[in-house]
């Protein structure tokens, strides 16, 4: 059985009760757990509220949500949501998507 221990520049992150397991620099580590957190607490308001069960389809909905408030939140002038550093948030979303689109490559042949 392979190790499961994640080395520190890869994290084990949970969306919407999905594990997956992304490339992660130890000094972000702590802004991308808090991405997480607030992603998958969305995703769930989302499911909730819809009882939707297509994950695609909340996640799409959860990111135009928090694109939303981020906007809102840029054009009054305010803080970003969370106190994030959304340059980076979008950078780690960037290469978490091209990870996910390698490793679920082999998932679409299935279909």
């Amino acid at each position: 059985m392979a190790d499961q221990t994640p080395t520190p520049n890869f994290l084990d992150i949970t969306l919407l009760g999905k594990e997956y397991r992304i490339a992660c620099p130890p000094e972000e580590r702590e802004a991308l757990e808090a991405a997480v957190s607030y992603v998958d607490e969305k995703m769930h308001e989302i499911s909730d509220r819809t009882k939707s069960n297509i994950s695609e389809r909340i996640a799409v909905m959860a990111a135009l949500n928090i694109t939303h408030e981020f906007l809102s939140s840029r054009k009054k002038g305010g803080e970003p949501v969370g106190g994030l550093d959304f340059g980076a948030v979008r950078r780690r979303i960037s290469d978490m998507e091209a990870q996910l689109d390698v490793l679920l490559a082999p998932q679409d042949k299935l279909l």
